[in-house]
Formats: C-alpha cells, structure tokens, sequence
C-alpha cells in the first residue's frame, strides 16, 4: 500500500512538473521506471496471496528494490541536487524499524552510495531558459559617431564570443549546500541505523520478558493450584492407606497359599511407602531444609527411589574433585529428581546410568536411558503442561521437575544421544558457600 502511494506520488509529481515547470525531461526513461515500479508491486501483491513466510532477505529485496527506483528517478532529474534526495531515508527507516542489525547497516550502506554517485553521475536539472544557456551572446557594436549613415558598418551587428565567466561565488556556495546535504545524510543514515535498530531490539527484549514473566506467572498459579490439591489429597489419603494396611494384614495372616502370602507382602511394603512418603511431605513442609553435600542427597535420592522402583537396574558414578558441594535439600528437588528417574526407568528399566560431576560454578547430573529416545514432538514440548507420551500419563512430572529447577536457579534439558536412548541434563548452580 505504501508503494501504492508512492507510485501515485511520483506520477502527480512529473505531471506538475511538466505543466508548470519544463518539458525538457527524460519522460520515457522515468515513466518506464514507475511503470517497473508498479509491475514490481503487482508481482508482490500476487506473492503475498501465496501461503509462504515472508522473509527478512525478501524485505530487504524489496526496499532494496524501491531505492534502486528512485535512484534512477532522481539520476534523470538533477541526482543529489534534488530536493527529494531526502527520501533516501524512507526505506533506511523501514529497515531499522522491522529488520535485524546486519539488513540495517546493509540499507544503510545501499542508500549512501547511491546518494554518492548521485553527486558525480546525473542529468542536470532544466533551468528553462535552454536558448540562452546554449546559443553564443550576442553583442551590439555601438555606431561611431564620425560614421556617416552611408557606412556599411553602420548599426552592424556581429556575434562575437563573450569572456568566459569568472566563477560564482554563488555557485561554490551551491556546492558547498549539496556536499552539506550529503553529509546531513550520512549523519542521519549513521543514526537511524544505530538507534532505531537499538531500540526495536530493545522493544522485541522487553516483548520477550513480559511474555516469559506472563508465562512464569500462569505456571506459578498453576504450580499453587496443584499443590494445595496435592496437601488436600494428602490429607485425605491417611484414612484410606490406613484402612488398606489394616485389611491386607489380616488377609496375610489368614492367607496359606505362599505365593499369595508373598503378594500381600509386597502390598502391604507398597502401602507403607505411600505412608512414608505423606508423613516425609508433611514433616518437610514444616521444616526449614538442611544442606548436605550433594553426592549424599542424590544417594538418598536413589535409594528412596529403588525402594519405589526395585526391579531396574542403573549404574552410578560420582566424579567430582572433594568436598562436594552443599546445596540445600528441598523436598521439592527431590521430588523433582524422583520424577527424572522415573520417567528414565519407564523408557529402560534393564539399563540406566546416573552420572553426578561438578566443577567451581555448577552441578550436573546426568541420567542416561536407552529407550528408542525422543520424538520431535516430545523434544519440541518437553517440560509444557499436561503434555505427556504416556498411556497412563498426566504430563505433570516434568513440568513440576523443570519448575522446581528454575525456582532453585537450575535447569533441566532433554536430548537425543547418537547411540541410541535420551539424555536428561540437570543443571544447578553452586552455592557461594560450597564454591
């Protein structure tokens, strides 16, 4: 649409020019470049009817396309001493305002030397008075006065070149302007690209940091939500497992067949793991966590975990120079590296490694499975609520791991291994105190 008005825009302005002004124009090299122009314009009106993104090297071509335009526009009428030489700045502005830094200064670049050959290479402008710029003076040879009128010589006129002009100083002023119009351009072509490019970066990072805080602050309410559901649920859950304690005692005791005696056992183990664990979350929410060296919460960890998960099999190795580092140990992160574990042991539960290192800055640990990995789509939506690839699954695991993480400074990262089965990365830094 802006082409549209600019189309329109140059052709009112070669009419006037034409009727009031001079005729003595390059009229069918500029109406063939409109009309460029407008064919060009058409040609990108049908293109974004198509169903492709429109690129940033394709928004560069395009304004690259309108000062080549108007380049030749203004290379027939008068180059750099046309008013409208200005209109270099039109296409640089939208460049900084909707383009990154490199297209920018790129634009930049492209404007100012078109301008520069436009200061050697153009057509001048008419003055309108062609005849008298072009013919040689004419000059009146004034009759002597002892002539008699009988003298052929009398009131003769001859056409005798005239001294060629001492230079202007109205002329060197008028070279001085162009060269400052020059100048003025660069100087605003310099500022533009820098500072509108810098505060559209500025504008897209704060677009960014409001949305992350939006999102942070969804996921918060959500994250309050499931654990006021999670304390209700806790509490509502004593009296059941307590009734299912109670009645699975007593079928052992009555029980004679031993494999089913054996079976109520493991159920009976199993219902005093989830009576541990509400105890251990109750007993932790109105503690203050301690801090211990992190290679004994993670074998605490694991060891909770084999209790939960007994048949799978996993290798561990600490690698690390001694002390480990402290970190505190919240229930949440163990609840967190719970659900890391987990979701490892459900992808190969015949074979894991659980690496734990650490250097001055941060601690890593490492889960490595070797299940058939990661889909694109799983890669692509990791950690996102209620997103899960499980049958049985509620999407909420990862999620809550990533949560926990960031709320502790850390972060978790899932990825694809070459060998086959993913890797799941849990980074968290050190405490200054443990550094």
């Amino acid at each position: 649409m802006l082409r549209n008005w600019a189309i329109l825009a140059q052709l009112t302005t070669l009419l006037l020019v034409h009727r009031f002004l001079s005729t003595d124009f390059a009229w069918l090299p500029m109406l063939t470049t409109i009309a460029t122009l407008a064919l060009a314009n058409g040609f990108t009106w049908w293109r974004l009817s198509r169903d492709y993104p429109v690129s940033h090297l394709e928004l560069f071509v395009q304004l690259a396309l309108d000062v080549t335009i108007l380049s030749v526009l203004l290379y027939y009428a008068g180059g750099s001493t046309n008013p409208f030489i200005s209109l270099y700045l039109l296409p640089l502005v939208l460049a900084a305002a909707i383009l990154p830094r490199r297209y920018t200064w790129g634009m930049a670049a492209l404007t100012l030397a078109c301008y520069s050959m436009l200061m050697v290479w153009y057509v001048p402008l008419p003055t309108g008075d062609a005849h008298a710029q072009h013919g040689p003076a004419m000059t009146q040879i004034a009759p002597d006065q002892h002539a008699g009128h009988d003298d052929p010589d009398f009131c003769r006129t001859e056409s005798t070149p005239t001294a060629p002009p001492e230079a202007s100083p109205l002329g060197d002023a008028f070279n001085t302007h162009v060269l400052g119009m020059w100048l003025g351009f660069l100087i605003s072509a310099a500022v533009i690209a820098y500072f509108a490019v810098e505060m559209a970066a500025a504008v897209r990072l704060r677009d960014a940091q409001l949305n992350r805080v939006r999102e942070e602050t969804l996921r918060n309410e959500r994250i309050v939500a499931l654990g006021t559901l999670a304390a209700s649920a806790a509490h509502e859950m004593g009296t059941p497992l307590s009734t299912m304690a109670v009645v699975i005692g007593e079928m052992r005791d009555e029980c004679e067949n031993p494999e089913q005696k054996e079976n109520l056992s493991l159920l009976d183990d199993q219902v005093k793991n989830c009576k541990r664990i509400l105890d251990t979350l109750i007993r932790h929410a109105q503690e203050t966590p301690d801090e211990m060296d992190v290679a004994t919460f993670l074998q605490e960890v694991l060891d909770e975990w084999q209790l939960l998960r007994p048949t799978v099999q996993y290798r561990y190795q600490v690698d690390g120079v001694q002390p480990a580092p402290l970190l505190s140990a919240d229930p949440a992160l163990r609840a967190a590296l719970l659900n890391l574990l987990n979701n490892a042991a459900d992808a190969s539960p015949d074979e894991m490694e659980v690496l734990l290192h650490w250097n001055d800055a941060q601690t890593v640990l490492e889960i490595r499975d070797h299940g058939p990995g990661l889909t694109p789509e799983a890669a692509a939506r990791a950690g996102a609520a209620f997103f899960t690839t499980k049958e049985e699954g509620r999407g909420l695991g990862l999620f809550l791991a990533n949560a926990t993480l960031e709320r502790l400074g850390g972060s978790v990262q899932l990825s694809n291994r070459e060998g086959g089965g993913a890797t799941t990365e849990v980074v968290l830094p050190r405490s200054k105190e443990s550094a």
